[in-house]
This record gives C-alpha cells, structure tokens and sequence, in this order.
C-alpha cells in the first residue's frame, strides 16, 4: 500500500481491513477457491465496453460522500439496469461498512443472475482474497485503486484476476498515477472524486451535509476538470470516466474520448425514481457518436470541450448531479 494516502482514505481501508477479516472468520481461503468450480461462467467486461458510448450502472445503498440512497430506486435499480439498452455492465459496491449493510460480495451473484450482464466488483481491493473472492461469487472484472497501491500490488492483484479470467479496472485520479499501471492495462478509469478531505466542499463530510439539508444535486466532492487527462491515457485503452457524471452533462464527458460513464447517485438518488433517471442518460446518449477530431496518429480522438477539460468546469455548462 503506498504511504502517502489521506485521512478519509485511511479510515475506509481501515474499515475494508476489519471486513475483509471478518470474511475470512466466516469463509477461509481454501473453503473460498473451492466455490471456484460453481461460480457463474465469466462474461467479458471489457468486451462489452469496447464498442462505446456504454453505460456501467451501479448498485449501492449509500455513498460516504452523498449519504443514503433512495431504497425504493436501489429496490428497482436491478430490474431496471437489466432492460436498458445502454447499460452495458453492472458495479456493485461490496464494502458493507460505508455503502450499506447488505451490500456485500453476494450481491455480485444476485446482480449477474438477474441482470444477465457483466459485473465490477467495486471495492478497496487489497489482497489475494478479495480477488479469489470476487470470482467466487461470480464477479466479471475487478477494480484496482492506483492511489492506494503499490505498482507490484497493482501488478500482483491484476495478473490474479487474469489467471481467474476476470478483467481488471485501473482506477487513477491524476496522471502521474499512470505511470505506475502494469503494461498490460486495457481498461483505465478516470474517477473525478477527490478523497483528500480537509475544509473544503470536496471534503465527505461537508458534501453530504449540502446535499441532505439544502437538497444540493451537485456532488462537491468531485471535479470534472479531471477527466481531461484523457489524452494521456494510451489510444490501446477501454477507457471509463467515473463519478460526477449526470444525464446533463454525460455526452460531453464521453465525447472527451471515453468508451464508458460509471454512473450511481444520480439514477439511485433521482427523486422521480430510477427509470425516469436511467431513460434521461438514454436520451442523451441516444443518436451519432460525440464529435471527434483526426488525431496526428490517424486515430480517431475526441475532441476537448471547454466545460470538461478547462481547470474548472462551468456548473450550468456541465450540468448537475453526480455518478
């Protein structure tokens, strides 16, 4: 793990530590790998992003940053995701600690089973076991956090999910974090969520505060001008904008030279219900693919809007919410 992590970030692998022991009481390795045999056959996530202009939806109960979702659209999230043509894969928090009681790794088989699509296991992955784990119970793809681990971490965990024929999400939040990814990435994220804490609205505390008392809908916790390392990322990559992502401003993020949005508190916390919000993103989304430019290579490459890539995007320009 790397030394230099912050406060807010510690806490919660703190937290991640005390679960990941608490699994191992109730189910040691070897009991885990033998469930191997029966978990669900794998089914490519990466493929299904290739195409683009893709959808990942996420199943959650709450959000350290944004607080409770509404139950009744986590209720109806599954049934939901599994009808949309734009959903082309499915997250599933299983850090019980700080996304909700029941969110834990079975809900990965559940959310497979009834959906038919491709799942992340999305959670603060540290060790062997939670890989083993996450195959067990039938995740498709896994997610790394280049901000917590070590590059022979990222390495070791990614070349363990290969083996079990999972693929594997490289998570960064700045570009010099990509120097560290193993050679071998094909699919790297970009999330716009800031972990660093402190006094300012990106703090969790303070983001959750405006968005229970005021009715807030913008996520203060992230910063869309993050997204426009994009370009950095190699041509090769399956690459995936996370987090602040709403139906408003999702074409604009794509058209940034993204494959796929990961999405969660805004269809989870939309006060119309998860459908209506889900339909919103189809909408956009609908229709030619976002404008490109001829790179200098003779690839396609998008090109930058000013709201996105600027140093500090324009709320109205980019639209609320938040993924």
């Amino acid at each position: 793990m790397k030394p230099s992590i912050s406060p807010t970030l510690r806490r919660i692998l703190t937290d991640t530590r005390k679960e990941i022991e608490q699994d191992k009481a109730r189910e040691n390795a070897d009991r885990l790998k033998s469930r191997l045999r029966d978990a669900a056959p794998v089914i490519s996530f990466s493929s299904a992003l290739s195409a683009g202009n893709a959808l990942i939806a996420e199943l959650k109960e709450c959000s350290p940053s944004q607080g409770q979702m509404r139950s009744e659209n986590v209720a109806q999230a599954l049934s939901t995701y599994q009808q949309s043509p734009v959903v082309k894969a499915i997250s599933v928090l299983t850090s019980w600690t700080n996304f909700g009681p029941t969110m834990r790794v079975e809900r990965l088989a559940a959310a497979k089973q009834q959906t038919g699509k491709p799942v992340l296991r999305k959670d603060f992955i540290l060790e062997d076991y939670q890989v083993y784990q996450a195959r067990a119970y039938g995740a498709d793809a896994i997610l790394l956090m280049a901000n917590i681990l070590q590059p022979e971490e990222l390495r070791r965990l990614s070349d363990l999910a290969s083996e079990l024929g999972m693929d594997t999400l490289f998570e960064t939040h700045c570009a010099t974090e990509l120097d560290g990814l193993p050679k071998t990435a094909k699919l790297l994220g970009i999330n716009s969520r800031s972990f660093e804490g402190g006094l300012g609205l990106s703090n969790f505390k303070i983001s959750r505060f405006l968005r229970q008392t005021f009715g807030s809908r913008r996520d203060h916790s992230t910063d869309l001008a993050r997204f426009g390392y994009v370009e950095k990322l190699p041509a090769s990559a399956i690459k995936i904008a996370e987090s602040g992502i709403s139906a408003d401003n999702c074409r604009q993020v794509l058209s940034l030279g993204f494959h796929a949005i990961l999405v969660g508190t805004s269809l989870l916390l939309d006060p119309r219900g998860v459908s209506p919000a889900l339909h919103d993103f189809e909408l956009a989304m609908a229709g030619p693919a976002p404008n490109t430019r001829r790179s200098q290579g003779g690839g396609e490459k998008a090109a930058p809007d000013p709201a996105v890539s600027g140093s500090s995007p324009s709320p109205h320009r980019m639209g609320r919410g938040s993924g």
